[in-house]
């Protein structure tokens, strides 16, 4: 249920960005959804190994090489998906940030609490 959860959250998230900002386009909140399952996907399964892969680079940038390797899944994400468009790297980095963000402020009190009872 939590993961169902937070889909829908990074779903809306996305939604409104893409009508906040003019370099990221969604056609209706159904894309948006299935934009933030696509981006689930990739982040449980080729960020890691973009980590491992750009470790080298990533130290040496003190880990800003990581905002990089978000725009690039989201960037992607947006690829897979049709309906969902980003104008270029740039509008990427920044609704990368910015989702990244937002979904972390919302869910960072229920991710404390969730490993104090670990």
């Amino acid at each position: 249920m939590r993961i169902i959860l937070r889909l829908l959250v990074t779903a809306a998230i996305a939604f409104i960005l893409a009508q906040v900002l003019p370099g990221v386009h969604v056609a209706d909140y159904g894309t948006a959804i299935l934009f933030a399952v696509v981006l689930g996907f990739l982040n449980i399964f080729l960020r890691p190994i973009l980590i491992i892969l750009t470790l080298p680079l990533t130290v040496l940038t003190f880990g800003l090489f990581l905002f990089i390797i978000n725009t690039i899944t989201v960037l992607l994400a947006s690829d897979w998906v049709k309906g969902f468009q980003i104008d270029s790297f740039g509008w990427g980095l920044l609704f990368s940030l910015l989702l990244t963000g937002s979904t972390y402020l919302l869910f960072r009190e229920e991710d404390r609490q969730r490993n104090q009872k670990r």
